[in-house]
C-alpha cells in the first residue's frame, strides 16, 4: 500500500489507525509534480501532490478527502457529481473534528460552506465544483446551472448521512456521546475512533473503538451511502437494521418466534421493557422492582417510571428529565432492593432474596403486574436474586396473567450465551450491550424477547406514544403494537452497533475453555498486584452464583473493583478517595501530565501513558463513614481475549502477559499521581485523545 516515494511525514499520517483501515489496500503514490494536493485516478489509485505536504493537519486532510472520493467514485461512476461533493462533505466534517480549528484555518475556501447544518445553494455548488473538479479522474465541468440546482436537491436528502462515521457514531444517543472538540473525547473518555496508544481496561463504562471495530461500521456507513447514492437508500437503511437484529439473535441463540429490539443504550431498554410490561394482559398497573439502582446506569429509575431520563432522548427531542413520558401509565410504582448495606458491604443473597420475594408476593396481592429485574450483572460485578428465589416469586397463583414479568438487566454482557438462551427458555426478557464486554462503541443495546412478550406486539394495544421520541418502528420486529412508531432509521446506533458486533464476531470463534483460561490467567495475575500494593484496597470480588457449565467463563469476577488510598493519609488506616477525587483521579489516568511531574522522578515517564480504566462507582467505605468514596475499576473484556488486529501473530500466552504489564503500569502512574496530587489539582489538567507530540509507534502500550 505505502510507495517507496511517500515522505515521512505522510508516512506518519498514515501511521493513523483510523486513516489505515479506511485505505485498506487502496494505492497511494505521490507525484511530486502534481501541483494539486491530490487526484483520484480512472482505476481508484490517489496520487497524492505537493500541497498535500504541508502540516500532518493539512495531509491527512487531504488524503481522508481522497479516502472517501476514490470509493465514492467506484460505487457510484454515474452520478460522479453528487459523489464529488459527498466526499468534500465528510472531508469537510473531518477537519473540523479532527482539528477543532477555526474557519480561518480551513485548508480549502469551501471547507467551511460544506460543512455547514445547510446544503449550500446552487449558486455556491457551482463556485465550489471549479476547485473540486480536478481532482477527479475526468476534468469536464457541466454545462450551465441546471445540474447544480439538481445536485442541492440530491444533497438535501443525503446531508444527514454525510460525514465520517466517527462522526455519525456520536448520533443517535444523548449528549454523553458527543466528542468534544478540545479534547477529541466523549463524556466517557474515549473516542470513536482507533485509540491503540492507550492502555485500555474500561468495558465496564465504555470503550474506544478497536481497529476491527472501527473497520465494521466503516463498512456499514460505505453500504448506507451506496445505497442511497443508488436511489435505495430507506432499503439499504432497513437491511442493515435487519441484519443486526439478526447478527444478534444469533450469537443469543434465539429463535424464530422470539426478537431483537435495538436500543440507543441499557436504559432505553429499561423503558421499552416497561412499555412490553404495560401491554400484558389484564391491564393492571405495573410495579417495577428494580435490583441495586445505584449500580446499573443512572437514568434507569427514571426510565423504568415511564420518565424521560434526560433532557433530550436519542431521536433529538428536547424533553424534560423527570416529566412523564406521554402514554406511559401514571400509577407504574418503582421499588428497590439494595445489594449493598450502608457501609457499603455486600449483603447476604439470602437476603436479598427474601426481600424480593416478599415485595413480589406484595404487590401480586395488591393486583398489581409485577415488572421484576434480575441483574446480571452490576456495576461492580454482584448478581441477584437467585433462580430459585425467582421461581419462588414467580409462581403460579391463581389467574394465569397474574405471573410476573422478568426482564434480566445483563447490559455488561459478562455471561456465555448458552446462560441467555436459558432466561428466554423460562420466558424472561433479556437486556443486553455491545457497548461492555464486548468492548463495542457506548449507546448500543438490545431488548432480547422471548415468544410469550413478542406476541404482544401483534395484540391489538399500542405502545405509548411517547415512545416514538425514543425509537423508529424498525428498530422492533413487526407488530400492530409498534405500527404507530415513526419510519426512519438510527444511523449512529446502526454504525456503533456494527462496530460492537465486529468484536463479538471476534469473541465467538474462540473456544469458550480458551476464554475461561485467558481471563483466569489475566484476573489472577492482576488480583494479586493490586492486593500487594500498599495504596490500593481491593474490593473483594464476587464470583456471579452460576449454574454448573463445562468450561464457563462467566462463572470469573470479571471486573475487578479497589479503593485508592487519599494521598497525605498515615498507613494505618486506610482512607479511600471521596467520590470527587477518585473521579479525578480516574481523569488524570487518561491524560498525558508530562509537563507537570518532575523528571527527577523514577516514575516520570509514565506521566505521558494514557490510561483508561471504569468509572469510579458510587460506594460506602468503614475507612469513611458518612462519606461516599469512589471504586475504581479494571475489567476483562472480549477484546483481551480476542487481541487487537495489531496483536496478529502475536504469541497469545506472551500478550496476556503484556496486559498484565499494562496493568501495573496502570497502578504505577496512580502512584506517581499520589505523590504529585497538590501540584495536579492546581493544574487541572484534561484528557485528550492523543499523547502531546504523538507519534503512533513510539507510543503504543510496552
Amino acid at each position: 500500500m505505502f510507495a517507496h516515494t511517500l515522505t515521512q511525514e505522510l508516512l506518519r499520517v498514515l501511521e493513523r489507525p483510523d486513516l489505515r483501515v479506511i485505505a485498506g489496500e487502496r494505492q497511494i503514490m505521490l507525484d511530486p509534480t502534481l501541483d494539486l494536493p491530490f487526484r483520484v485516478q480512472p482505476g481508484g489509485a490517489i496520487v497524492l501532490g505537493l500541497p498535500a505536504q504541508g502540516q500532518q493537519e493539512e495531509t491527512a486532510f487531504f488524503l481522508r478527502h481522497a479516502l472517501e472520493l476514490a470509493p465514492l467514485l467506484e460505487i457510484a461512476p454515474h452520478r460522479a457529481l453528487c459523489a464529488a461533493f459527498c466526499a468534500a462533505r465528510t472531508a469537510a466534517l473531518f477537519w473540523y473534528l479532527d482539528t477543532g480549528r477555526s474557519d480561518a484555518d480551513a485548508p480549502a475556501a469551501w471547507v467551511p460552506q460544506m460543512a455547514a447544518a445547510q446544503v449550500p445553494s446552487a449558486t455556491i455548488l457551482q463556485q465550489i465544483w471549479s476547485a473540486l473538479a480536478p481532482l477527479q479522474p475526468a476534468l469536464s465541468l457541466p454545462d450551465g446551472s441546471g445540474p447544480f440546482g439538481a445536485l442541492h436537491d440530491a444533497l438535501c436528502a443525503l446531508w444527514p448521512i454525510l460525514g465520517p462515521t466517527e462522526s455519525l457514531m456520536a448520533t443517535g444517543g444523548d449528549a454523553r456521546l458527543a466528542v468534544d472538540p478540545a479534547t477529541g473525547l466523549n463524556h466517557y473518555g474515549c473516542s470513536h475512533r482507533p485509540r491503540p496508544w492507550a492502555i485500555t481496561f474500561a468495558s465496564s463504562t465504555a470503550s474506544s473503538l478497536s481497529e476491527r471495530g472501527f473497520a465494521g461500521a466503516e463498512t456499514a456507513r460505505l453500504s448506507l451511502l451506496a445505497g442511497a447514492l443508488h436511489g435505495r437508500g430507506e432499503n439499504a437503511a432497513r437491511t442493515l437494521d435487519g441484519d443486526i437484529q439478526a447478527r444478534i439473535a444469533a450469537h443469543f441463540g434465539l429463535e424464530a418466534d422470539e426478537g431483537v429490539v435495538l436500543a440507543p443504550s441499557g436504559t432505553d431498554c429499561e423503558l421499552y421493557a416497561l412499555a412490553l410490561a404495560a401491554l400484558a394482559p389484564g391491564g393492571r398497573p405495573v410495579s417495577n422492582i428494580l435490583l441495586a439502582p445505584e449500580e446499573t446506569g443512572s437514568g434507569v429509575p427514571l426510565a423504568a417510571m415511564g420518565c424521560h431520563f434526560a433532557n433530550d432522548t436519542a431521536l433529538g427531542h428536547s424533553v424534560t428529565r423527570g416529566a412523564p413520558i406521554a402514554g406511559f401509565p401514571t400509577d407504574t410504582l418503582v421499588v428497590n432492593v439494595p445489594m449493598r448495606d450502608a457501609a457499603g458491604h455486600v449483603r447476604p443473597a439470602a437476603d436479598v432474596d427474601a426481600e424480593t420475594c416478599r415485595l413480589t408476593h406484595e404487590m401480586r396481592a395488591a393486583d398489581r403486574h409485577v415488572l421484576l429485574h434480575r441483574l446480571d450483572l452490576s456495576k461492580t460485578g454482584l448478581l441477584a436474586p437467585g433462580l430459585a428465589a425467582l421461581e419462588q416469586a414467580c409462581a403460579p397463583v391463581g389467574r394465569s396473567e397474574d405471573c410476573p414479568d422478568v426482564v434480566v438487566d445483563a447490559c455488561q454482557a459478562r455471561l456465555d450465551p448458552l446462560r441467555v438462551r436459558d432466561y428466554l427458555d423460562r420466558g424472561w426478557m433479556v437486556m443486553v450491550t455491545g457497548s461492555k464486554f464486548f468492548t463495542g462503541p457506548p449507546f448500543c443495546g438490545a431488548l432480547l424477547l422471548p415468544a410469550g412478550v413478542r406476541r404482544r406486539l401483534d395484540g391489538p394495544h399500542p405502545v405509548p406514544v411517547g415512545l416514538g421520541g425514543y425509537s423508529y418502528r424498525h428498530a422492533w420486529p413487526q407488530g400492530r403494537a409498534v405500527a404507530r412508531l415513526p419510519a426512519g432509521h438510527n444511523i449512529g446506533l446502526i454504525l456503533r452497533w456494527c462496530a460492537a458486533l465486529a468484536e463479538m464476531t471476534a469473541i465467538s470463534r474462540i473456544p469458550r475453555a480458551v476464554i475461561h483460561d485467558r481471563l483466569h490467567g489475566f484476573l489472577s495475575a492482576v488480583t494479586s498486584r493490586i492486593m500487594t500494593d500498599p495504596v490500593l484496597e481491593i474490593l473483594p470480588p464476587v464470583r456471579p452464583d452460576r449454574a454448573p457449565m463445562d468450561n464457563a467463563w462467566d462463572t470469573l469476577p470479571t471486573i475487578i473493583c479497589f479503593f485508592v488510598r487519599a494521598p497525605g493519609r498515615d498507613a494505618e488506616t486506610f482512607h479511600p478517595l471521596a467520590l470527587p477525587d477518585a473521579r479525578r483521579l480516574y481523569a488524570w489516568l487518561n491524560t498525558d501530565l508530562s509537563g507537570l511531574i518532575p523528571p527527577d522522578d523514577p516514575d516520570a515517564a509514565l506521566a505521558s501513558v494514557l490510561c483508561h480504566v471504569g468509572q469510579p462507582v458510587p460506594l460506602a467505605h468503614p475507612g469513611r463513614p458518612g462519606v461516599i468514596v469512589g471504586a475504581l475499576r479494571i475489567s476483562a473484556g472480549a477484546r483481551l481475549v480476542v487481541g487487537e488486529p495489531s496483536h496478529e501473530g502475536m504469541d497469545p500466552t506472551e500478550r496476556l502477559r503484556r496486559e498484565v504489564r499494562n496493568v501495573g503500569r496502570i497502578l504505577d502512574k496512580i502512584s506517581l499521581i499520589l505523590r504529585h496530587w497538590s501540584q495536579l489539582s492546581t493544574a487541572a489538567p484534561v484528557q485528550t485523545y492523543l499523547p502531546h507530540g504523538w507519534q503512533a509507534r513510539a507510543i503504543l502500550p510496552a
